[in-house]
Order: C-alpha cells, then sequence, then structure tokens
C-alpha cells in the first residue's frame, strides 16, 4: 500500500529528478487549510496510481529552495516531474476528478 511521504532538498534529485517513474510532488506547508484539504485526495491517488505515478510532498517552509527554484508562489502546488522535467503544473485544491484527468496520460 503506497503512502505520501516527504522529499527534502537532501533528497530531491535522488527521489524526484532521477526517479524512473513520474513523480507528483505535492508543494504545501502545514498551515496552509487548502493543502490540508489535497491531503486526503492525494492518499487516495496514491493508492491507486500505486506503481505508475509516486506522490510526495515537499514543505514549502523547509524547503525554499526549491520552491523558489520552480516558481512556486501559492500553495497548494502541484507538479508532475517526468524524466526530471516539470511537466505539468496545478495550483490551488483540486477534486480528485480534476486530478485524474489532467494525468491520465501519465497513468497508462
Amino acid at each position: 500500500m503506497s503512502e505520501v511521504n516527504y522529499v527534502t532538498k537532501d533528497k530531491f534529485k535522488e527521489d524526484v529528478l532521477e526517479a524512473g517513474t513520474p513523480i507528483l510532488i505535492d508543494f504545501t506547508a502545514d498551515w496552509c487549510g487548502p493543502c490540508k484539504m489535497m491531503a486526503p485526495v492525494l492518499a487516495e491517488l496514491a493508492k491507486e496510481w500505486e506503481g505508475k505515478i509516486k506522490i510526495l510532498k515537499l514543505d514549502v517552509d523547509e524547503n525554499k529552495e526549491i520552491a523558489a527554484r520552480y516558481g512556486v508562489m501559492s500553495i497548494p502546488t502541484l507538479m508532475l516531474f517526468v524524466n526530471g522535467e516539470v511537466a505539468e503544473r496545478l495550483t490551488g485544491y483540486k477534486p480528485k476528478k480534476k486530478l485524474i484527468k489532467k494525468f491520465r496520460e501519465y497513468i497508462n
């Protein structure tokens, strides 16, 4: 069973940029209300997409350099990395159906 773990700047290159599967990063913070609303949706998708897309969280307060590098101006921001490059980007709370539609092509 897959769960949503945190990634930090120390493991970002290895866990995200050099990953063999698509990686969906949830740029988040503990104090963010919409981020808390996204958490159960992402947890469900992590289980459903296991082996296809890996979902990780990145705390923007603890990893400001990475958030700045990718132009994260508001949270939650979701970025899908494929082969180390940003392939898709969404900002703000999104319902599960919208996430499935947006990332469908990367699941197969």
